[in-house]
Formats: structure tokens, C-alpha cells, sequence
């Protein structure tokens, strides 16, 4: 078992942590090398201050087809860890509107008609499978699950006056798969990932399944915890956990958790 230590990249609009990743642009160096290799997600922490720009990422096809060979997708979700009373998001484009439509609206700085505003509180899921227009407003701490992608087309920027990506962003832009925000509901899985939320009174334990790839590992995101230890199989003295750490279970290792907490268990597929 393994602590992940985060990696901190400020932003005008806030920063975000990047607390499980192999991707070359915010490697943590002692995980790749415990799996052995690339793990196909990277997991975030996101405080966002300000709002940020509308996104939309390509899927596996598009990164290859716009970006290059050995490109993938972006499919991600995000757990609302806490949320301003007012805090909203941009969760896709309303029906109807050509991408010349589009375009005209990006050009003249008014393509808010043409968005989707969702509020959200604490605890709320949103699912992003690549395609899907988006942003994450002000007020809003996420945890983000997400391929190993850092494809980005920026559509829009409030008028802050950052490049913008407008041909192949509107290229890449699907509805497909969009599931409405909600509650999460303890299990979630798509074709890249999975997620359980584990509510820990007393003890649980787990063991991670072999297997000889890296994304074998497990994830344990640690959502709360009143004074709860971790612990596994090799290891004598149990450590105590905090909020919003992440530790990576091996293949074939056994952990245990005493105590009190709240997991969410992060599963590559």
C-alpha cells in the first residue's frame, strides 16, 4: 500500500491536485514505479475560486484523429466534496443549435443562452463522458476520476481573453450517455472506470484482486474519517487516515480499515 502525495497547479481560477497520476505532465514519480508502468486514470482535487473556461474534451477516436497516435480520450466525473450555497455548473448545450450557430455565439462573447446551468451541493455526481460541453463554477471543491488525458478544448472564456479552441471543440461535441446530476448513489461504472462509496463503522477490509498490470491497483480516496487507521497485510502499525487523502492497494495486497470513515474506492477498467 501506497500514499500518494499530491502534485499542486495553480490556476486563475483556483488550482487543482493531482493526487493519483502517471501522466507525464505531473508524474508521481514512487506510484508508477510501485505499478510497474502507466495508470490509465488520473485523479484530481479541484478548488475552484473563480469559474472556469467551457470545455469539452475528444473521446478516444478524436484524440487520435486531432492530436496524434498514442493519444487517448477524456471521460471523467466529478463527487462534489463541498459546494457554495449558489454553486452551479454548465453541464452540456441546449438542443437544436447548429455549430455555425455556435461558433457566431463564441465569436460575440454570448454563448450562455446555449448552456445548461445545473446547481449542485455536496455529495452531487456528474458523469462527463467525452463529447460533453461543460464547466465547473465558482464555489465548487470536486474530486475528479478521468483518463489519463490532459486534452483540453477551450470553447469559451467569459471574456478573459485565453486562446480558445473553437474548430475542434465543436468537432468533438456529443450528448450522448449524459445522466441527469444527482446524489451519488454509492456505485457508479463506465467503460474507463469504476467508483463505490464504502461507509466504514467499526472495520472493513478488502483485497485487491491479482493481476499483472497497472491498472490492477486500487484506489482508496479517503472522504472522511473520525480518527480511523489503515492498515495492510504486511504492515504492523496501523496509520491514521484524513480527508481527502488516496492510497494505492497493489494487486494480490489485503487492507484494512479501522474505525470510522467514508471511502471511495476508485477501480481502473
Amino acid at each position: 500500500m501506497l500514499k500518494l502525495e499530491s502534485i499542486k497547479s495553480e490556476k486563475i481560477w483556483g488550482y487543482e491536485l493531482w493526487i493519483a497520476s502517471t501522466h507525464p505532465n505531473g508524474c508521481q514519480d514512487d506510484f508508477k514505479k510501485a505499478i510497474g508502468g502507466e495508470y490509465p486514470l488520473l485523479v484530481k482535487i479541484i478548488q475552484a475560486n473563480d469559474t472556469l473556461s467551457i470545455q469539452v474534451h475528444p473521446d478516444d477516436d478524436f484524440a487520435v484523429k486531432l492530436e496524434g497516435s498514442g493519444n487517448c480520450g477524456k471521460t471523467e466525473c466529478w463527487y462534489v466534496l463541498d459546494a457554495a450555497e449558489d454553486a452551479k455548473l454548465v453541464y452540456g448545450i441546449k438542443d437544436g443549435f447548429s455549430n455555425e450557430v455556435l461558433a457566431k455565439a463564441i465569436e460575440e462573447n454570448a454563448l450562455e443562452q446555449y448552456l445548461n446551468f445545473v446547481q449542485v451541493k455536496k455529495g452531487d455526481f456528474i458523469y462527463i463522458p467525452a463529447g460533453t460541453v461543460h464547466a465547473i463554477g465558482a464555489g465548487l471543491r470536486l474530486l475528479e476520476v478521468q483518463q489519463s488525458c490532459d486534452l483540453t478544448y477551450r470553447l469559451y472564456d467569459w471574456g478573459r481573453g485565453r486562446e480558445v479552441h473553437i474548430e475542434k471543440g465543436l468537432a468533438v461535441i456529443k450528448k450522448d450517455d449524459m445522466i441527469p446530476v444527482a446524489p451519488f448513489d454509492k456505485h457508479f461504472e463506465c467503460d474507463y472506470f469504476s467508483l463505490d462509496e464504502i461507509d466504514i463503522k467499526g472495520g472493513w477490509s478488502m483485497l485487491c484482486p491479482q493481476g499483472s498490470t497497472p491498472k490492477s491497483t486500487q484506489l482508496l480516496y479517503v472522504l472522511s474519517s473520525q480518527n480511523a487507521v489503515i492498515k495492510a497485510s504486511n504492515e504492523k502499525i496501523a496509520s491514521p487516515i484524513k480527508a481527502e487523502e488516496i492510497y494505492a492497494v497493489l494487486p494480490g495486497e489485503k487492507v484494512t480499515v479501522e474505525g470510522s470513515a467514508r471511502i471511495m474506492r476508485i477501480t481502473a477498467k
